[in-house]
């Protein structure tokens, strides 16, 4: 463990697994305390007590549910002390052409996706403040940078949450607070290994291979340390050079 986040508390939403789970991991390896929000229990507090209760917290937390991140922060705070660094990591993705999308399922994935984005800035804007500033990460997508077919409720969401970003960014700024925004490619995941289409699409990317997590955590950590101290309002695509072609 060395002390690059010392000193550092750093909320993760949908850190129970995946690639928020690499997120906090990197972030305790480095010195941070990192609470874990996620509506997976049993992942969540697993995860928790691999890091150690010294480093790392879980807390319930539905992302559409303003008192449960209002909470979230609270818990944040008793543990750990203020926020400096937020995540806005969970997200939701449902497949399937507009004719046959159902209006529920298209509002599901805008609720997670980018109403929750929404909410976790908003809950965790008073806790920086105490803190005297911090950073914000918004995980997008290259799903945000161009449009793909079949995916609209989460195209429409991750091209809201870099609007958003840029928008909270110059709100927040006078506070200390910077926010960025995060838009990996085809990262291997469960989700992905188990998809034909995202094997095809990184074959024609000038790194033809999909991204590892612990690559999209090395940016997160970045854009969470002072190191990215003149870096607000931006995205940081990590994709392989997906979308240079």
């Amino acid at each position: 463990m060395n002390d690059r986040f010392e000193g550092a508390v750093v909320l993760i939403s949908g850190g129970a697994r995946g690639m928020g789970a690499e997120h906090a991991r990197g972030l305790v390896a480095e010195g941070a305390r990192v609470v874990i929000g996620d509506v997976l229990e049993t992942a969540g507090e697993e995860l928790a007590a691999e890091l150690g209760d010294k480093h790392c917290l879980y807390v319930p937390l539905d992302v559409t549910d303003e008192r449960q991140w209002q909470t979230a922060v609270a818990r944040a705070e008793d543990a750990f002390g203020p926020l400096t660094g937020l995540v806005n990591n969970a997200g939701i993705v449902h497949t399937g052409p507009i004719e046959t999308l159902d209006e529920a399922d298209y509002r599901r994935v805008i609720d997670v996706d980018q109403v929750g984005v929404f909410l976790g800035m908003k809950a965790a804007l008073p806790s920086l403040r105490r803190a005297g500033g911090g950073s914000i990460v918004n995980i997008s997508s290259v799903a945000g940078i161009i449009a793909f077919p079949g995916i609209l409720g989460y195209v429409a969401a991750k091209w809201a949450v870099r609007g958003m970003t840029k928008a909270a960014a110059q709100e927040f700024a006078p506070h200390g607070i910077r926010v960025n925004s995060v838009h990996p490619g085809v990262i291997e995941t469960d989700m992905t290994s188990a998809s034909a289409q995202s094997g095809q699409a990184v074959l024609h990317q000038p790194i033809a291979r999909a991204g590892r997590p612990q690559e999209i955590t090395g940016m997160v950590l970045y854009l969470l340390s002072d190191e990215s101290s003149f870096a607000t309002g931006s995205e940081f695509v990590i994709d392989g050079g997906f979308v240079s072609q």
